[in-house]
């Protein structure tokens, strides 16, 4: 596939890091630039770390909520609500 031409306005501070890149790294600065945005991409759709720490402080402040308790009764509170289920739930008619 040929490379597309494109144009870009970059900063002079930009424009200086890009070439001394390129220049460090002994590639074109071209080749810099699909490195980097193939680098960003992959990155974009991952959490920020600021996001990150703020799900596990939620996280962190759900579990300590979750109720305490034996399973045996857990286990019975949930076999009850599927009998419930398995009943037909309410019986009321309704007027029509």
């Amino acid at each position: 596939m040929a490379p597309l031409k494109m144009t870009f306005s970059l900063d002079d501070t930009t424009a200086a890091q890009l070439a001394r890149t390129a220049e460090r790294l002994q590639t074109s600065k071209s080749a810099v630039v699909r490195e980097a945005v193939a680098e960003y991409a992959a990155r974009a759709g991952r959490m920020s770390e600021a996001e990150r720490r703020r799900a596990l402080r939620a996280f962190d402040e759900l579990v300590d909520k979750i109720p305490q308790g034996p399973a045996a009764r857990i286990d019975e509170e949930l076999a009850s609500l599927v009998r419930a289920r398995h009943e037909g739930g309410r019986r009321s008619t309704s007027r029509r």
